[in-house]
């Protein structure tokens, strides 16, 4: 090898390094904000828009709260570039599981986030806690949801399987209380305040636009 060659060799590792340097340095690079990365839980975020996980129970005053408060104002502040999805985990005894299947059907036809809105204002407005087929028929006229595929679908057993999955997941990353956040799957949140939300996934956005 030349003098020449050995120079390019240098230059073009030296480049390689320079880069992998920056990608490194990118990576370690602190988010503003409180949080704690979950050990050995990946990452599901996607390039521009924020999953906020909300390990809640229906029944729970201080999910209702964080709900009414905290999530629906960020939903409408960051719009299209912020997901929220509730993972159902009961913590309140005695409850039977109907509201949390009936979330995770309406989910998977497109209605989630309606239906989650009726199931709290139900629960904790209305004080009622048994949803039978004639309250359910009801409740999915309101959003929108015709009433035998949905029935069927809560029949298929799929919205349970969903459920004991969601429930699953909260053991796994030690979920000790309702409301928990996680964001983007594997930053847990353990400052609720809206302010601290914003700032997280303000961070994340424009971390996604400076990669």
């Amino acid at each position: 090898m030349n003098v020449l060659q050995k120079g390019r060799s240098v230059l073009f590792f030296g480049i390689v390094f320079l880069h992998l340097s920056v990608v490194l340095v990118h990576a370690a690079e602190r988010l503003p904000g409180e949080y704690q990365v979950i050990k050995d839980e990946p990452s599901l975020h996607t390039q521009g828009k924020v999953l906020l996980l909300e390990f809640a129970d229906f029944y729970c005053p201080h999910c209702h709260l964080f709900e009414r408060i905290v999530a629906s104002k960020l939903k409408k502040e960051f719009g299209e570039r912020l997901e929220v999805r509730l993972i159902g985990f009961p913590v309140i005894r005695g409850k039977l599981p109907t509201a949390f299947e009936m979330y995770e059907q309406a989910r998977a036809m497109g209605k989630g986030s309606e239906m989650k809105e009726v199931l709290f204002r139900t629960i904790h407005k209305e004080e009622i806690h048994v949803f039978d087929r004639g309250l359910r028929s009801l409740l999915l006229r309101e959003i929108g949801l015709e009433a035998k595929p949905f029935e069927e679908g809560l029949a298929s057993g799929k919205p349970y399987k969903a459920l004991e999955q969601g429930i699953a997941w909260g053991q796994r990353i030690q979920v000790k209380h309702t409301p928990t956040v996680v964001l983007d799957g594997n930053l847990l949140v353990p400052n609720l305040s809206i302010d601290n939300l914003r700032t997280l996934i303000n961070g994340i956005l424009r971390k996604d636009q400076k990669s």
